[in-house]
């Protein structure tokens, strides 16, 4: 009976020890969230100066914006067809109610895409391919020593290689924005036209139906702010990674898991905000 005891005690302070532990490690993590948006604040103070060599600005901006904007134009051409596509396909299976009007399938396909999936959902899927190769990037500069060489000359590294990127992306992602709208209409459309589940005619008055204009100054505003935090967390992860490729690789992934979580955050923001 005495070791019995003995043993319930013993399990007892081993919970309450790993009680403690938890407790400890969120402790840890909340301070260390804290030290990084700080720490992020700081590298943004670094980023937004005037450039010493305007020329070279102009230059590296050009070159960003083909390599990050027109450059994913093929890819949300694509996504945006075909999930215009499928948005008119299940809008049209499940609105079966009489007292539903047929052209509600093609007003609630252009709510969809203007309202959330051509600016939330496109910022997420951009946020992998433009965040994890801006992150790469600067972080493999940061192992190879190209940046500190960059800080020996006399240069402001961070303002030098990251502010080019984030003003490029940011003017260049509207027409991201208005592309994927278009092309999710015109995957819709291509629902009406070549299958029997609604009619051409329905669709498109379904889609000029109670059009409001704020709508897409919505939807504008929102990819904004979402590709200033792709380019901005991507590239403080890559700026301040340590070790070699692998610390690379985990560096993106951080930047693209990051960035997502705050785009989402901020959705909802921006959302209270600007639709209240």
């Amino acid at each position: 009976m005495p070791s019995r005891l003995k043993r319930q005690h013993k399990t007892g302070c081993e919970v309450y020890h790993d009680r403690i532990s938890l407790t400890n490690r969120f402790a840890d993590m909340i301070v260390s969230s804290i030290k990084s948006f700080g720490r992020y604040c700081m590298f943004l103070t670094q980023v937004f100066r005037v450039p010493e060599k305007w020329k070279e600005f102009f230059k590296q901006l050009i070159f960003e914006i083909n390599k990050l904007g027109v450059d994913s134009i093929p890819l949300v051409i694509i996504i945006s067809i075909f999930i215009g596509a499928v948005i008119c396909i299940q809008m049209t299976i499940n609105i079966v109610s009489p007292m539903i009007p047929s052209y509600s399938t093609g007003l609630a396909t252009r709510e969809i895409l203007i309202l959330e999936f051509s600016c939330t959902m496109m910022s997420l899927i951009l946020a992998g391919k433009v965040g994890s190769n801006i992150a790469s990037e600067i972080g493999t500069m940061r192992v190879t020593e190209q940046i500190d060489a960059l800080d020996i000359m006399g240069l402001n590294s961070a303002n030098f290689i990251v502010m080019p990127k984030v003003v490029g992306f940011v003017l260049f992602v509207p027409v991201l924005c208005v592309l994927s709208m278009f092309m999710g209409l015109l995957g819709g459309a291509f629902i009406a036209q070549f299958t029997d589940m609604i009619s051409m005619e329905n669709y498109v008055y379904g889609i000029q139906s109670f059009f409001n204009e704020w709508y897409i100054w919505y939807a504008l505003i929102k990819t904004l702010v979402f590709a200033f935090i792709i380019t901005t967390v991507a590239a403080y992860y890559g700026y301040y990674v340590k070790g070699g490729a692998l610390e690379v690789g985990q560096a993106s992934t951080k930047a693209v898991v990051s960035s997502s979580i705050i785009i989402l955050l901020a959705d909802v923001i921006l959302t209270k905000l600007l639709l209240q």
